[in-house]
């Protein structure tokens, strides 16, 4: 059974390793008509470039990421009124869950699709790495050649080597690196969270379900990254710092241009709208069943009179009328 397993991730992983070796190595040729094949910066530079490369193909996926979790944040008052009529009946409130997905579009699980695509890219950059680092020659996997595999596995970076971990190093350097690149990689995830939960969520929103597992994932995804962090070689801490850095860019730059309604940066947008003298985006809890017009203005009603009261009213203005 185990072998059985084992072919199946054989299958998955494989052209992985091709995907990213091949990658990396398209950027090292780039990179070493400048600077020295056999340097670590030449490397580390390469894996950047497959940070940008990967990332830039996951753009429209991170536009569904955006969209689905500003469609949580503005169904969250719906989902609440549901959960307290139908919360003593599970079944009912999970039907009821499901329609209202299905009616605002809304697919909770469109969240995860970057992170969830990025994780096997990242285990294979880990494993191409590693084998590199611990074989040489021998561990070179996917395009990679006996010749980048050894190049690779002594390429020095910033006084330590790149494909070196905190843990299996014994120098000093490569230590202070290892740890300071955790740290990055740590914070820029938990700034990233923290960015969305600040400015791009409605305070209503803040209190439901879906906010506290933003909130958990807040503190708890740093803190596995730094656990974790410790055993990744410094190349792949790399990739993955230089990614945090891209979202955490990308998502201010969706936030700021396109931010969901009732938030902080929708109002600091409609300012910014208002000082520059362009017409503030309409506000959709002001629409009508999610059309794009407007509410109209309430009518007054005009008050009861009775029938003598009418009369006079008729007989006050027929008098006051100018003669032909």
């Amino acid at each position: 059974m185990f072998d059985f397993f084992g072919s199946i991730g054989s299958m998955i992983m494989t052209p992985l390793y091709y995907g990213v070796s091949g990658i990396i190595l398209l950027w090292h040729r780039l990179f070493s008509q400048v600077m020295d094949p056999d340097s670590g910066w030449t490397w580390a530079l390469s894996i950047v470039g497959l940070t940008i490369t990967i990332r830039a193909l996951l753009i429209p996926l991170f536009v569904k990421q955006i969209n689905a979790s500003r469609n949580m944040q503005l169904i969250q008052p719906q989902l609440t009124e549901l959960r307290k009529k139908y919360g003593h009946d599970r079944e009912r409130f999970a039907q009821e869950q499901m329609k209202l997905f299905q009616e605002s579009g809304t697919n909770p699980f469109s969240s995860c699709l970057p992170i969830l695509i990025q994780m096997p890219i990242f285990f294979a950059l880990f494993r191409v790495i590693e084998r590199a680092a611990r074989e040489g020659a021998a561990g070179a996997k996917g395009f990679l050649t006996p010749e980048d595999a050894e190049s690779l596995q002594n390429a020095a970076w910033m006084g330590g080597k790149i494909a070196d971990t905190f843990m299996s190093s014994d120098h000093l350097e490569t230590k202070i690196i290892a740890m300071v690149m955790v740290i990055i990689m740590s914070a820029t995830q938990f700034f990233t969270q923290k960015q969305l939960m600040a400015k791009n969520m409605p305070p209503e929103a803040l209190n439901g379900p879906f906010a506290q597992q933003q909130k958990m994932l807040l503190y708890i995804l740093p803190i596995v990254f730094a656990v974790s962090g410790v055993a990744f070689p410094l190349g792949v801490l790399v990739y993955w710092t230089v990614s945090n850095l891209w979202t955490m860019g990308q998502q201010f730059w969706v936030i700021r241009a396109n931010p969901a309604p009732g938030t902080p940066a929708f109002a600091a947008k409609q300012e910014r709208d208002r000082k520059k003298g362009k017409q503030p985006e309409v506000d959709p809890s002001t629409l009508i069943g999610g059309n794009s017009e407007p509410k109209p203005p309430t009518r007054k009603q005009p008050k009861s009179q009775s029938r003598e009261q009418r009369r006079k009213n008729q007989g006050g203005s027929n008098n006051s009328s100018p003669e032909k």
